[in-house]
């Protein structure tokens, strides 16, 4: 069995409910998938003292994994006062609607779609909550609202689906693009070398202790593929299903349809630098 410390981003191994740092406590939603891992990572988030609590991705509309959330802050002595979002897939933001009407909280998000309130989060944002400061990093790539939360103060920065606590993530074309999520993972990078951040607190799968492993392996993994696509392409693979085939032959078939989302991604990308 490979030790999860060795492994890129030094994952911790088994992904369970508590606290993460300081400031972070999971809440881990029911539905673990291929595509969600161990399901989703519902980020309750505080600074130490306070009765104030903000919540990353309230998740699925599970009224049962909902309902744990506010508990957990409860047991803390804290009330929910706002709830934010990563992105609009429904495994992260499907519950935001009912969770506001638990909690009577906004909710804040790129995507104008998905706010209930007034206000959005856009680049530069630093939110402050009973202390807690959260500054707001667009992330676009693997969709087009993406965003990351930068936490000071425990240097750990959620990542939503940007990066994830085990195996990569897909760039969901043809809303996400792979010359965006490519900048993305840059400016990741800029966090670890220049903000001292060191954990990444993912949307699914494990809390990773080096963060700035973690992104430099998903830039590496990232450039392999793309080196893949266009050797396919030159092969004589023209369709994205049939390059699928070629490239991804040792993957889960069950994950095809995500990994021909990067594919038509990688093409788009190699055609508009006229590689292909």
């Amino acid at each position: 069995m490979t030790d999860a410390s060795a492994l890129p981003g030094r994952p911790r191994g088994e992904v369970l409910s508590g606290a993460a740092t300081a400031r972070a406590v999971n809440v881990l939603a029911p539905n673990p998938s291929a595509m969600t891992l161990d399901g989703t990572n519902t980020w309750l988030l505080s600074e130490p003292g306070s009765g104030l609590a903000v919540v990353v991705d309230p998740g699925p509309l599970d009224e049962g994994h909902l309902r744990r959330v506010i508990d957990t802050a409860e047991r803390a002595g804290q009330r929910i006062a706002l709830t934010l979002l990563t992105h609009g897939h429904a495994d992260h933001a499907e519950g935001a609607a009912r969770f506001a009407e638990l909690t009577g909280t906004n909710v804040r998000a790129l995507d104008p779609a998905l706010r209930l309130g007034d206000e959005g989060l856009g680049a530069g944002d630093v939110i402050d909550i009973g202390g807690l400061e959260l500054r707001v990093v667009p992330t676009p790539g693997h969709t087009s609202d993406s965003l990351c939360f930068h936490l000071p103060a425990d240097a750990a920065v959620l990542t939503g689906d940007t990066v994830l606590g085990r195996g990569t993530t897909m760039v969901a074309h043809p809303d996400g693009r792979l010359g965006d999520y490519l900048d993305s993972l840059r400016r990741l990078r800029s966090l670890t070398v220049d903000d001292g951040v060191r954990t990444v607190l993912p949307g699914h799968g494990p809390v990773m202790d080096d963060a700035q492993g973690a992104v430099e392996f998903y830039l590496a993994h990232r450039a392999h593929r793309l080196a893949q696509v266009e050797t396919a392409v030159e092969s004589g693979h023209r369709t994205a299903p049939e390059v699928v085939a070629a490239v991804y032959a040792d993957v889960d078939r069950s994950l095809w349809p995500a990994a021909e989302l990067s594919v038509r991604a990688q093409l788009e990308y190699l055609r508009d630098h006229g590689l292909i």
